[in-house]
Order: structure tokens, then C-alpha cells, then sequence
């Protein structure tokens, strides 16, 4: 069955001025801190540490949350997607999901320690605003191609991944010199007292850093729709374009056979970015439990490896045009391969799994221990190849999509990173529970990259363009 086109399956001729393409850039500049300060760096250990009646029960817990989260958009994305490709604008789409994502942050200042309503009020808030950043992404990804040439794809992705890790890096240093305290001392990391009053030993900083994304995306997300143009309109009804939305979704997936290159990227894209998702997920509740890092800790762990992540996408961005995503994600997923194996040899008292390493003393200061040191240097590691992982997988994406279908493929792609994004963390939560321990949590992912891995190793991108 022949394909139907899109409204803008013709390629726009000019491409819109720098300043555009700049204002996009700050979609994931908004977005990033809901997956620096709420998903992995602070709010998460938080919860592990503070809600949760230990660390082992806080990993499940917020393992089942982000899978069923998963489980959401993975049901609901491509369609969504390939209704947006009907209607035409992406911009409407992104900010109903936007509020999305500034509900969820918001709800999570409630989740107080000691209440009865903490933990599921922290898992709610938690799951909507996971679905809200999730979907404004797939439509923030959807406009890239209207942005630049298809051959500065990968520089565009990487500069995005690039300048969503600085967003990262500038929210998680602010919350940790100035909202966020240790409880015990009442300080923040700059020595200082928490600004507007934030009460340390109820936790308060770390609670903040769910308005704080909130309000971060609402301001910095304005120039990407203030100067950002978007796709026309087509006349298409929302309800007419929902009513053909399912035939058309089932058109495309009976088409993937007749596209073995872009559905084996597909299959591979969901098992390791599930991978990913699971390991970011819980880098910071893994450093809280078995190294009993506190908020400092993780917060300068977290600001060290945006760091590296930053200059990863960059890099990663610039190899990408000159040798391609494929070897740039496969790189990645070797050195995440390397990086899992070295967390599962670590425990408090070795390194290595049989090297034995003394505790550290009192006074001995941050990452005194070398179990700590060299899961802060696994950390960094996994800072650097993740940006370019990810920046590389959507400019990929980008160029083995149908031209003008670019709304309902990213859906497929948000799919395939979704599908089974609620089976990594639900396996780490599961192996976890059945072991009682989180280096058996985390030893499920190293199937998931070495599968992943090979899949894309078997995708012919050249054979797929020339068609």
C-alpha cells in the first residue's frame, strides 16, 4: 500500500535564520533540568533515602514508577505523533505536554518527609511530569529537519544534547549552593544557609527542585516558540486527523518490513536506551546506598558528569557528520558495556570484586574511599559517551525517516525507546527485590547494551539512504 504523504513532505528550500535554530536550542535547555535535579541527581535519592522506608525499597519504587510512565508513552506516542504530522504544527503539542511536565514538577514540593502522602504523591508527580518531558521532546525532535540541512543533523543534535547538559549543570549548581543543605549541618555546598528560608532538615532544598524545573522550563522554553517557526497547518481537524491516525499507524508499522534498516534501528534504539534510561535512573539512588552519599555528594557527581557530558555531545555532534551515528552509538554502547561491569565489581569494601579497599575514616572528606573514587570515575565515563549516544540516535533518526512523516517516526522512535523502557527498570526493580541487592539491579543492563549493540551493528544506513 503506498504511503500517504504529510502536508510538508516536500523539503523546505531555505532553511529559517541562525537565531531560530538557536531559540530550538533551548527546548532542551528547559526540558533538562526535569532529568538532572528530578530523575537522577537529586529529587530521586531523595526519595531513596528520605521517603522510602530504605534504599533497597526506594530503587523498586521508583523503578516501577518510571516503567509505568514508560509503558505510557510507548502506547501513546506514535499515534500522538502521527496525528501531529496530520494537524501540521508541533508547537501546540509541546505546550500541552509542557504543562505536563510543570504539574508533575510542581506536585513534588508536597512530598514531605514523615507524611503519609509523601511516597505517592513523589511517584505521581514523578510519572506526569515524565510523560509531559517525554512527549514535548518527540515534537521538539519532530522540527528538526525544517532547522538545517540533512548534513548538519548531527552537529545540530549534538549541540542540542550539548546545551541541555549546561541547562543541567547551571540548575543542579544552583540548587546545590543555594537550596539545597545537608541536614545535619544546615549548610549548602557553598557554606551557606538555604535561600528563602528552605528548611534543611525537612528537606526542603531537595523538595525544590521540582518547582525549580518547573519554573526553569516555563522561562526558558519561551524563545523556541516565540522564534522557532513551525510546520503550517494543513486544515486537518483534530478529530479527522485522530479518526485516520490509527489506520495510518497501523499502515506504517506493516510498512517497517520493506525498511529492514530503519525497523532493526528501531528494535535496537528500545533495548539500549532502556539501558540508559535504567542506568540514569539509578546512578544516584546506587551512590546513595552503597556509598551513603548524601545530597553534596551526588549533587558535585551530578555536576561532574554533565560536564563531561557536555563536551561528549559536542564532540559527539562533530563526529557524527563526519563518520555517522551508527559508529558513534556504537562506541557508546561499548564503553557503557565497560562502565557497567566496573559498578558491579565495586562494593563499599572493594574494588575490582576481590581487591580489598579500607573504609573511609572520619574527616577524610567527599570520595575519600577508593571504591568512591573510581565509581565517581566510571560516572564520568558514562557522562561522556551518553550525550553522544543519544544526540547521535536522533540525528539518525532524523535521517532515516521518510521525508515529511518525521512527527509519526519520532513517535516510533520515542516508541522504541519506551516499549520496553518500563522492562529495564522494572527488571533492575525486580532483581533488586529478589536479591536484596543493587549490584544485582544493575547487572541486568549489561543485556540490555550488548543486545542493543549487536542489533545496530547489523543496520545498513548506507544501503537505507541510497534507496
Amino acid at each position: 500500500m503506498n504511503s500517504i504523504p504529510a502536508p510538508d513532505a516536500v523539503a523546505p528550500v531555505t532553511y529559517p535564520p541562525r537565531r531560530a535554530v538557536t531559540a530550538w536550542l533551548f527546548f532542551d535547555w528547559a526540558a533538562q533540568p526535569f532529568f538532572t535535579l528530578v530523575t537522577t541527581f537529586v529529587f530521586a535519592p531523595f526519595f531513596a533515602s528520605a521517603l522510602a522506608s530504605d534504599p533497597t525499597e526506594g530503587q523498586a519504587l521508583w523503578g516501577y514508577a518510571t516503567g509505568f510512565a514508560g509503558l505510557c508513552i510507548a502506547l501513546l506516542s506514535p499515534l500522538i505523533g502521527g496525528i501531529a504530522d496530520r494537524t501540521g504544527p508541533r508547537k501546540p503539542w509541546i505546550a500541552a505536554f509542557g504543562a505536563l511536565l510543570v504539574l508533575g514538577s510542581g506536585l513534588l514540593w508536597f512530598a514531605r518527609p514523615g507524611s503519609p502522602l509523601a511516597v505517592p504523591i513523589a511517584l505521581i508527580g514523578f510519572m506526569i511530569g515524565t510523560i509531559g518531558a517525554e512527549f514535548a521532546t518527540i515534537f521538539n525532535n519532530a522540527m528538526m529537519t525544517r532547522l538545517v540541512p540533512p548534513e548538519r543533523l548531527g552537529w545540530l543534535s549534538g549541540t542540542g544534547w550539548a546545551t541541555g547538559y549546561c541547562g543541567g549543570l547551571i540548575s543542579l549548581a544552583l540548587t546545590l549552593a543555594l537550596l539545597a543543605a545537608d541536614p545535619l549541618t544546615g549548610k549548602t555546598l557553598a557554606g551557606l544557609t538555604p535561600i528563602f528560608g528552605l528548611d534543611a532538615a525537612a528537606r526542603e532544598g531537595d523538595r525544590f527542585s521540582g518547582p525549580l524545573t518547573a519554573l526553569w522550563f516555563i522561562v526558558f522554553v519561551l524563545p523556541m516558540f516565540l522564534l522557532t517557526p513551525d510546520s503550517p497547518k494543513t486544515g486537518l481537524s483534530l478529530k479527522a486527523a485522530a479518526k485516520g491516525g490509527v489506520a495510518r499507524l497501523r499502515e506504517t508499522l506493516r510498512e517497517l518490513p520493506r525498511l529492514p534498516a530503519l525497523g532493526r534501528f528501531l528494535l535496537a534504539n528500545m533495548i539500549y536506551q532502556d539501558g540508559l534510561v535504567a542506568l540514569f535512573a539509578f546512578g544516584g539512588i546506587y551512590g546513595a546506598g552503597v556509598f551513603g552519599w548524601q545530597t553534596i555528594e551526588l549533587g558535585i557527581f551530578g555536576i561532574l558528569l554533565t560536564i563531561t557530558g557536555t563536551f561528549g555531545a559536542i564532540i559527539g555532534g562533530r563526529l557524527d557528520d563526519r563518520i555517522g551515528g551508527k559508529p558513534v552509538v556504537l562506541g557508546s554502547i561499548a564503553c557503557l558495556l565497560f562502565a557497567c561491569l566496573g559498578i558491579l565489581s565495586l562494593a563499599a569494601d572493594h574494588v575490582f570484586f576481590v581487591i580489598p579497599a579500607a573504609p573511609p575514616a572520619l574527616g577524610d572528606g567527599l570520595f575519600a574511599s577508593l571504591p568512591e573514587r573510581v565509581y565517581l570515575a566510571l560516572g564520568l565515563l558514562i557522562g561522556l559517551v551518553a550525550g553522544p549516544l543519544q544526540a547521535s540516535s536522533r540525528s539518525l533518526m532524523a535521517r532515516l525517516a521518510p521525508a515529511g512523516r518525521h512527527g509519526e517516526f519520532f513517535g516510533l522512535f520515542a516508541l522504541s525507546g519506551k516499549v520496553t523502557s518500563f522492562m529495564g527498570p522494572t527488571c533492575v526493580a525486580l532483581a533488586t527485590t529478589i536479591f536484596a541487592s543493587q549490584q544485582a539491579g544493575l547487572a541486568v543492563l549489561i543485556v540490555f547494551f550488548l543486545v542493543g549493540g549487536v542489533l545496530l551493528a547489523g543496520v545498513n544506513v548506507k544501503q537505507h539512504l541510497a534507496k
